[in-house]
């Protein structure tokens, strides 16, 4: 069963998600909150394995929350994904960076807000279709910062498998890709994440791109 968790101001929209996600049968909404520092209590207290959390509401914000989040040890397993009516702005440069494991927008139809739940249990990334092309963009626009020396420690085949993972492969397709196991694909994803110190692979996607590891490509 996926245990998840309701973070936003505005009522309408928890009770919208809750009566979908409540529908399915491995799913189950475990509680709700109106602001930030609400939700972060209810984090600590519920440990859901995902939590979808507004990047804008009073008292402490959705990035703040998340942020406190992946600084704890011990809510290693809760996965969250921020919800926002924007599509992209700086916050969600903000949010990924701070341990968000992706983005949805409000208006997602319900087949994909069922799926993104179900793909951020599994602790795999997820970013809204419309938020990844502006995510490419930002980067197509703006050159990127001279390499982190933090890529060095990288294995020449770790470095590949995160190249191809900020390409939005699968540990399956980079397997694939790099002929060996989706076991071995997925060592190589957890130990660069080790390395890098980032929270989950939307971390990594983005330390991807802003050490020039990846450029993006024009279209």
């Amino acid at each position: 069963m996926i245990r998840v968790l309701l973070v936003d101001d505005q009522p309408l929209i928890r009770s919208g998600f809750r009566a979908l996600l409540d529908l399915e049968d491995d799913i189950e909404v475990v509680a709700e909150a109106a602001d930030g520092e609400e939700g972060l209590a209810l984090v600590r207290e519920q440990r859901p394995d995902v939590a979808l959390i507004d990047i804008r509401m009073p008292v402490m914000d959705g990035i703040e929350a998340t942020r406190r989040i992946a600084a704890d040890p011990s809510l290693a397993g809760v996965h969250v994904v921020m919800l926002t009516n924007y599509g992209m702005d700086e916050y969600v440069f903000d949010a990924l960076r701070a341990g968000a494991a992706g983005f949805l927008v409000k208006d997602i139809v319900p087949e994909d807000l069922l799926h993104a739940v179900r793909v951020a249990a599994r602790g795999d990334a997820l970013l809204a279709p419309s938020i990844t092309r502006k995510l490419i963009h930002r980067y197509v626009t703006q050159p990127p910062p001279a390499t982190s020396a933090a890529l060095e420690e990288l294995t020449s085949r770790e470095r590949e498998a995160v190249a191809l993972a900020a390409r939005g492969l699968s540990n399956d397709q980079i397997a694939g890709h790099m002929v060996i196991s989706p076991l071995t694909a997925k060592t190589h994803i957890n130990r660069a994440m080790t390395k890098l110190h980032a929270h989950d692979r939307a971390q990594l996607v983005v330390l991807a791109y802003e050490s020039g590891l990846v450029t993006p490509r024009h279209r």
